[in-house]
């Protein structure tokens, strides 16, 4: 006869963590961190602030004070180092990030994860009929959730990249899909002989650099990595090929190589599968890939096979403090870098 289970309360709570997702999703969109940053409020104050009905936000509080979200002192609730988290402009802020569980279509496509299995297709694309980057263009509100979520999380990695890679041997850089050029702004600060340009789609791409100071070497164009990019010394590709099929990515690996400048690198910075230290974040960063936009995360061996499909070479791997690594790509032939 089987016994009981052992460690079945922390499967029970794997499979329910859902809930938690859940909770912190609406917290981050009523913003009760925000809140709460002057000080402990009671629950009638909060409900009246952000527009909730205070029995049933009662009811959500409660479940994050268990979870150590927030505290509550004989009523008057508060945020802990957690809830801080969920406070918007903080650096490190996760509350772009609990905030795109609002789209619905989004918890629909993790709910469609076993078709993706069964078959290999993209969840998104096979349960609502277009690809996510349609879905985010054609809604504009979650669209700019999302460019909010990529820009936080880039601020986190970005300085650790500008300070791992040597760029002394480079005067212009193009950050490739860089959005609102977080890692770019960082790579100027950290070398003030650059001129950079950040690149991306029309309705994404920045309009003005982070750091005004840097408005001088600062530039934006938008357009499509697929068919074209600005001519540079190096390029950075930040969370794009992870985005993308290995044929695609060859594609825009190809369409960088043909704009490089001679003794120029490709720089991809992405979480590697089999680095050791972030294992699990890079495996359920490939399962989201395979979820919502149809891509993969990759060992260095397959980044490596790519970049020889696209005429490159893969010369080395660089570790950050993070768990992104960057992974420097040149010409394939004699190099003709200092």
């Amino acid at each position: 006869m089987i016994g009981p289970m052992e460690n079945s309360g922390d499967l029970e709570s794997m499979l329910m963590g859902y809930r938690v997702s859940a909770a912190l999703s609406v917290a981050a969109e009523l913003g009760l961190s925000d809140e709460l940053a002057t000080g402990p409020r009671t629950v009638a104050e909060l409900a009246t602030a952000v527009g909730a009905d205070e029995e049933t936000l009662a009811r959500l509080v409660r479940v994050l004070v268990t979870v150590g979200v927030y505290a509550d002192n004989d009523g008057a609730v508060s945020n802990t180092p957690l809830g801080e988290g969920l406070r918007s402009g903080v650096p490190g802020t996760q509350r772009p990030l609990a905030r795109t569980l609002q789209d619905p279509a989004l918890w629909a496509a993790w709910g469609h994860l076993g078709h993706s299995v069964r078959t290999g297709e993209t969840a998104f694309e096979a349960l609502h009929g277009v690809d996510v980057w349609t879905y985010r263009q054609r809604q504009p509100e979650h669209n700019a959730i999302f460019n909010d979520n990529m820009t936080a999380r880039s601020w986190k990695i970005a300085g650790a990249v500008a300070a791992a890679y040597d760029f002394s041997g480079f005067h212009t850089v193009v950050d490739v899909g860089g959005g609102q050029g977080i890692v770019l702004d960082a790579v100027l600060r950290s070398n003030d002989h650059l001129t950079g340009t950040v690149f991306d789609r029309e309705h994404v791409v920045a309009t003005e650099p982070e750091t005004a100071a840097l408005a001088p070497r600062w530039s934006a164009a938008a357009g499509d990595f697929f068919a074209e990019v600005p001519p540079a010394d190096v390029y950075l590709l930040k969370s794009i090929l992870h985005d993308w099929p290995d044929d695609r990515c060859v594609e825009i690996l190809r369409v960088c190589a043909e704009s490089l400048n001679p003794g120029g690198a490709i720089l991809v910075i992405e979480a590697v599968l089999g680095q050791p230290g972030h294992e699990a974040d890079a495996a359920f960063s490939d399962l989201n890939m395979l979820v919502l936009p149809g891509g993969r995360e990759r060992t260095e061996d397959q980044y490596a096979a790519l970049f020889a499909a696209a005429g490159l070479q893969l010369t080395r791997l660089v570790d950050t403090p993070t768990r992104m690594s960057i992974l420097e790509a040149v010409k394939a032939g004699p190099l003709d870098r200092a």
